[in-house]
């Protein structure tokens, strides 16, 4: 399939998807093809998301605000407006599979809250992070106020989204926003490869199961309970004895 927006390339059991717009922002499009690539996932057992210039610099304005203006005032619109956003969003939260951002440059309001939504964040020594929409007189609506509290305490969330400023990679790292540093972008992809193709390589199903529990916000003994159940139904004796033999 053929994006306008965005390219989705396969690599043996990892797959790629890469933002592509020339000046690095997400508009209507994207949105609307986020949902569709990943529906062409195919067998992959990890995915890598990136830029092919900046990782993002937020939504193009220029292009989305003839779509949110007339929804303006008319809460069903504007919702059914930013269901869109979010079904790109949370359908990337969602998915079985590791997800893997890769960040170089800037990663701007919507893509933040994209890049809050994958399961590991790595960047280059010149990435930059923002979430500005509090200066431009919005409440981010994607998702990165409820995520980026339970990864980098309420207090550090709290001052990114109620100041707008910016951050380098140096305090993402300390903050926990990222996991990993690297020189340049090159290093930054090599190393997002790698690690995608090392996760590809594990028990789909122990990942599977991994991704949900970190997920569930339920109480602890509900949320044990259902890890448990998930190993009686998915655990293999093949898997049980491939562990002792390493072990």
């Amino acid at each position: 399939m053929t994006f306008e927006s965005l390219r989705l390339s396969h690599a043996g059991q990892v797959a790629t998807l890469t933002f592509t717009h020339p000046k690095g922002a997400f508009g209507p499009a994207t949105w609307r093809e986020v949902p569709l690539a990943l529906s062409e996932l195919g067998e992959a057992r990890a995915l890598v998301v990136r830029g092919e210039r900046a990782f993002s610099t937020g939504l193009d304005l220029k292009a989305t605000t003839p779509v949110i203006a007339p929804a303006l005032g008319d809460e069903a619109k504007f919702r059914a407006v930013v269901d869109e956003m979010h079904a790109a969003i949370e359908g990337l939260a969602s998915l079985p599979v590791p997800v893997v951002a890769a960040i170089d440059g800037w990663c701007i309001g919507a893509g933040l809250e994209l890049a809050a939504a994958c399961d590991l964040r790595l960047c280059s020594a010149g990435a930059r992070f923002s979430l500005p929409e509090v200066r431009l007189g919005i409440t981010a609506d994607l998702g990165g106020l409820q995520r980026l509290p339970g990864l980098l305490g309420r207090g550090r969330a709290a001052h990114l989204a109620l100041t707008g400023d910016p951050i380098d990679a140096e305090m993402a790292e300390r903050w926990g926003l990222v996991t990993e540093v690297h020189p340049d972008a090159e290093a930054l992809y090599a190393r997002a490869d790698a690690l995608a193709s090392q996760l590809a390589a594990l028990p789909p199903k122990a990942v599977e199961g991994t991704k949900r529990t970190l997920a569930d916000e339920r109480p602890h003994a509900e949320s044990l309970a259902s890890a448990v159940t998930w190993n009686a139904r998915h655990m293999t004796a093949e898997a049980l004895l491939g562990a002792l033999k390493k072990s």
